[in-house]
């Protein structure tokens, strides 16, 4: 998956700022905060976790579904591959 490997850098740095969220989420939970500053949290890191996947989606896209030198072969697996995500995304 060289996509990712080229944009590694941004993608961790996304991840961290998850877990930074993930964390304000536990800490929230763990000092019984606000229900709905809780919420906001969750809320925020559900949209950062969605920002990160159509990030990746995107790339595997271009690059194993519409780079012109794949081959049909190749373009097929990379439209399964994105499906199968896609349907775990989606639910």
């Amino acid at each position: 998956m060289s996509h990712v490997r080229s944009n590694k850098e941004s993608l961790l740095k996304r991840v961290r700022r998850i877990q930074g969220q993930m964390q304000a989420i536990e800490r929230a939970l763990e000092s019984d905060a606000d229900c709905a500053k809780t919420l906001h949290l969750v809320a925020a890191t559900r949209g950062a976790m969605n920002g990160l996947t159509d990030e990746i989606i995107e790339a595997h896209a271009r690059e194993h579904v519409a780079d012109p030198k794949l081959s049909h072969a190749e373009r097929a697996q990379g439209v399964e591959e994105l499906l199968e995500a896609i349907r775990r995304y989606s639910k």
